[in-house]
């Protein structure tokens, strides 16, 4: 009998703490995508390997749909995802982030290597614009630090780098969990893009020269 109330409350216990651990994790997980460009493979003793490329990498929260309504319609696209701020930071919490070593062409303009914000300009279902900007990421929401955003609360674009039409597809399939990613990559250039409910957002990239 007392083993057995001990196995009883033993198992309270580790579900309690199960439970816990489950009550603890982010709403939001962080997410990373990473590619290299400019590069080329070569033959060494061990097989090959990818020489002199570059990296490019994508740092974002990762919101899960978990069944809502995300977009909206009419006067009131977007408006949810906003959440008051004037344009989207594509993620949550902390600002998406571009970090590339690599000189990029976006719509037209040059991104020289270095850390940047992403944002999206929600206008319509089908006409959505990539923002890169300079403007610094808290990461940790801090109300007198005038200098960096905490997701896209108080962006304003006078530190916007390259601003740049999206093509936007419906997909035959519903991802639950936001997810930004690199298709088409050769040594020259490839695609952002982001992925979320039905909804696939791409913009093409080229290495500078």
């Amino acid at each position: 009998m007392v083993k057995r109330v001990m196995a009883i409350g033993l198992a309270a216990v580790v579900a309690a703490a199960v439970a816990d651990a489950q009550d603890s994790r982010p709403s939001s997980p962080r997410g990373t995508a990473a590619t290299q460009v400019g590069g080329q493979w070569v033959k060494g003793e061990r097989g090959q390997r990818y020489q002199d490329g570059k990296w490019i990498e994508l740092t974002y929260g990762r919101p899960i749909r978990r069944g809502r309504e995300l977009w909206g319609s009419g006067a009131d696209y977007g408006k949810t995802l906003l959440a008051g701020a004037p344009v989207w930071r594509a993620g949550a919490d902390v600002s998406t982030q571009l970090k590339t070593e690599v000189p990029l062409q976006l719509g037209g303009k040059t991104v020289p290597a270095g850390t940047y914000t992403l944002f999206i300009e929600l206008k319509s279902p089908t006409d959505w614009a990539l923002i890169v900007s300079s403007w610094a990421a808290q990461e940790k929401y801090d109300a007198s630090n005038k200098t960096a955003l905490w997701g896209a609360y108080n962006y304003t674009p006078d530190k916007d780098i390259a601003r740049v039409p999206m093509k936007v597809e419906k997909i035959p399939m519903s991802v639950d969990q936001l997810t930004w990613g690199f298709t088409d990559v050769t040594a020259s250039g490839g695609k952002l893009v982001l992925w979320w409910d039905t909804v696939m957002a791409s913009v093409p990239f080229g290495v500078a020269q």
